[in-house]
């Protein structure tokens, strides 16, 4: 329990803050502005109704914010998630959605409970900049349906599929969607160039509407799509279009509709089927949350707990699955807002979810106004924001082959397959470059002992290899098999394993196979500079020194003169014959 509430437990003791209230108050709503377009855009590109993801703005950012492990991150629905998230919709409907993201709760308490904040922030960086790159590139393909107002017959569920449809749609472009799409455009980059007080895509929105408004109302032929006209809702007999102008109702994941209409219930068999979407899910929030609470620490100065975050993402997740909400995470976006309004505790993210709720209750109806054409183009922009076009191309020309092949293969499974196997395969490919750059730093080298050490100079039947590096899979047999290439005069072998720091079971056994095979020979084999805990596990194995397996010695001096000794009771068998 020590790791829950703990980012509002330290704000709350930490006294500077209350002198600091009203920052907190501003930067929430600054934020809260900001979440509202994002948050029914993200909705829509999961597949959705835009009320989803207001849901998810409010629960998620207040509840996150309270229980989780970081002052100043603001959670909500982000662009990651669209492409694990649309899938599911086409595939199981609202009701699959929430009981993957009510799943994905659960694993990510279990994710915090086992303490492994730490190891989710291990992941490359080709393979983080891969998945997002390809994201990034999924979202801009599917929004070209609304920014040129396309009419497609039926997309599929495959990337090559929407965009094949999407070509064979470019006759029907409508140029009233494309002139709003470009006004959006037009008005963010305005917007970002005159002043920072203002969020751009809240004026873009109204000048989108405005635009909207006067195509739907001049050109009665041509009508522009908006949220009201595509999308309506039926909550507790009563129904509309657009969004509700009510509270989130609590309702069990498992009560909301399949892709035929009927609630999709609750089984172990549906369970097993969204059992690995809801992996994804935990895994990229999990990696979301802690990289967006890296880049905050950054910024404000507070040290975020990684483990208590992802409980706080857990519990988060859970209650927005049970009040109709898509799965959130913190969003870096919206967090590097916050930061910069002067947020320096949860308080700020508590009033970005109470933000997004006044303006869902007062401002429904005129929400629905907002034409498609400008969510496509506000949600456009995002994409590119996070797809971090520039690391890319810097990893494609400067970074190592490797590298560069990693990113390539994480942003072509991203697009074309799925972003579970992406991730899979580029943690997989980062593994094996990094246990061939392993094997290539660690290896034996043949020491002249005349000038290694004055004790060894007059043993001529000696020789002394130096082992540099981790002793592992791979690795092991590359720096001992050189041991077995010694001449026939041989007859001791001394291994300086100073810079040896560990070694696994794969190693040992290549040790023991390398002693059996020496022994055989006559040659005896002597270990000098080894480590406590690498001698120990040698021991604990059943590789311990003696005449019959190898000598273990403090230092080479100490081997040199065993050896002599050795050579000297030879000597003195052989004259007694």
């Amino acid at each position: 329990m020590s790791l829950l509430f703990s980012a509002l437990r330290e704000s709350l003791a930490d006294a500077s803050w209350r002198n600091d209230w009203r920052r907190n108050l501003l930067a929430g709503v600054t934020v809260g502005i900001v979440a509202l377009p994002l948050s029914m855009g993200l909705a829509i590109a999961s597949g959705v109704p835009p009320q989803h993801g207001l849901y998810t703005a409010i629960l998620g950012g207040i509840i996150i914010a309270i229980t989780g492990g970081s002052r100043v991150n603001v959670s909500g629905p982000t662009a990651a998630f669209v492409v694990v998230l649309l899938p599911i919709v086409q595939t199981y409907g609202l009701g699959g959605l929430l009981v993957s993201g009510f799943l994905a709760g659960l694993i990510l308490i279990g994710f915090g409970l086992l303490r492994l904040g730490r190891i989710i922030q291990v992941i490359p960086y080709p393979v983080i900049v891969g998945f997002t790159a390809g994201i990034g590139a999924v979202i801009a393909t599917l929004q070209l349906k609304d920014l040129l107002g396309l009419h497609t017959a039926s997309d599929g569920i495959h990337y090559h599929e929407k965009l094949i449809a999407l070509i064979k749609a470019l006759p029907s472009l409508r140029w009233q969607e494309l002139v709003i799409a470009c006004a959006t455009f037009a008005t963010i980059g305005v917007v970002k160039r005159i002043t920072t007080r203002i969020p751009p895509y809240l004026v873009a929105l109204v000048v989108g509407a405005l635009l909207g408004g006067l195509f739907n109302t001049f050109l009665v032929n041509f009508p522009v799509d908006t949220i009201a006209s595509r999308f309506s809702y039926t909550l507790n007999g009563v129904s509309g279009t657009g969004i509700p102008e009510m509270l989130p109702q609590l309702i069990l994941p498992w009560n909301l509709p399949a892709p035929n209409g009927q609630p999709i219930g609750l089984s172990l068999n549906l369970i097993q089927m969204l059992l690995g979407a809801a992996f994804a899910i935990a895994v990229l929030g999990a990696l979301e949350s802690l990289l967006c609470a890296v880049v905050s620490d950054g910024m404000s100065g507070f040290k975020h707990h990684s483990d208590a975050e992802l409980i706080g993402q857990g519990i988060g997740n859970l209650c927005v699955a049970m009040f109709g909400g898509i799965p959130a995470t913190a969003a870096i976006a919206r967090t590097a807002t916050n930061v910069r309004a002067g947020a320096t505790a949860p308080l700020a993210a508590v009033v970005h979810g109470l933000t997004v709720l006044l303006a869902m209750l007062v401002l429904a109806h005129w929400l629905g106004y907002i034409p498609m054409a400008s969510m496509a183009a506000i949600l456009t922009i995002v994409a590119w924001n996070m797809s971090e076009a520039r690391h890319a191309v810097r990893i494609i020309r400067k970074a190592p082959r490797s590298d560069a092949a990693v990113f390539v293969t994480c942003f072509l499974l991203t697009v074309f397959l799925d972003m579970q196997i992406a991730v899979a395969a580029g943690l997989a490919l980062a593994s094996l470059v990094f246990i061939r750059r392993m094997i290539d730093l660690t290896g034996s080298s043949l020491v002249d002992h005349k000038t290694h050490t004055h004790a060894l100079a007059d043993i001529p039947d000696v020789v002394v290899y130096d082992i540099d590096g981790p002793l592992f899979f791979g690795a092991a047999y590359k720096a001992l098999k050189t041991l077995l290439l010694v001449d026939k005069a041989t007859r001791f072998i001394v291994l300086d394993m100073r810079d040896v720091s560990m070694l696994d079971v794969t190693a040992m056994m290549t040790l023991e196979s390398t002693i059996n095979e020496l022994r055989k020979r006559h040659i005896k084999l002597f270990l000098c500079h080894v480590k406590a805990n690498v001698a120990g596990k040698l021991q604990r194995y059943g590789i311990a020194p003696g005449m019959t397996t190898y000598h273990l010695t403090n230092d080479i001096e100490s081997a040199a003169a065993l050896i002599k000794q050795q050579r000297d009771s030879n000597r003195e068998g052989k004259t007694s014959e």
